[in-house]
């Protein structure tokens, strides 16, 4: 059975007050079983944490280095996280990719060293709207998989999470459908019963992360191979964030 999962990622957003307020607000409201997830940036994680403590919400950071160490002003490593009790992080996000130019290459290394840390990546990947108008998109994300995460054993492939995100459908007054993301997602699992098995395929959680709000999340959690969401601008308010999680 895959886990239902909505991933909150702040951003560049809300000081340190405005953040404990969030968290807070979240714990004290949310009542539900699936699992929630908020990606806080880096000065935030020990608060967040420590804040969550005896909750069913766990933190994440919203990146990680390709390096395990060394002379990475202002980076912070894999083995940090894992000394802040950081369970998960996010790897690979579209606007990491565009501006800090982040190749397939250096999130398999970012994957690798998760891993070797005992963090859970949630891997994102996604396409353009160029890429989508030339219809291109499908081995766009086949090539994403193949060339940061299937070099994965079957046995690590299961504990890292997909998070799909629709960059076409981000910004560009495009709107992506839930039936264009349920295509999407069956095409990312069926890539995986091809690289490992259907009963792996089955167990990874493959997350939505295009403009996923209230008044849509209950269309495409229906979807049966969408399993929650990589949450924006909506997991900067409390009601919002919770009334996602709460719309399977």
């Amino acid at each position: 059975m895959r886990k239902h999962i909505v991933a909150g990622n702040w951003k560049m957003n809300n000081s340190i007050q405005e953040g404990l307020e969030l968290v807070k607000a979240i714990k004290a409201n949310y009542a539900g079983n699936n699992q929630l997830i908020i990606g806080a940036p880096f000065l935030h994680l020990s608060m967040v944490n420590e804040t969550l403590k005896g909750s069913n919400i766990a933190v994440a950071a919203q990146n990680c280095h390709h390096e395990e160490s060394g002379a990475f002003t202002g980076e912070i490593s894999t083995s940090m996280l894992a000394s802040a009790n950081i369970p998960y992080v996010i790897i690979g996000h579209s606007e990491r990719r565009e501006y800090n130019h982040e190749t397939n290459a250096q999130l398999a290394a970012k994957v690798d060293l998760a891993i070797k840390y005992r963090l859970t990546p949630i891997f994102c990947c996604g396409e353009s709207l160029d890429i989508r108008e030339k219809e291109q998109h499908f081995n766009w994300i086949t090539t994403q998989l193949k060339e940061s995460v299937f070099h994965l054993t079957a046995e690590n492939f299961a504990k890292i999470i997909i998070a799909y995100e629709p960059i076409w459908a981000i910004g560009t007054g495009v709107t992506a459908s839930a039936e264009q993301a349920q295509e999407i997602h069956a095409h990312i699992r069926k890539e995986i019963v091809h690289q490992y098995d259907a009963a792996i395929a089955d167990r990874t959680s493959i997350l939505y992360g295009g403009s996923c709000k209230p008044n849509n999340a209950k269309e495409l959690f229906a979807n049966a191979d969408v399993d929650g969401g990589l949450i924006g601008g909506a997991s900067l308010n409390a009601h919002d964030f919770i009334t996602i999680a709460n719309s399977f």
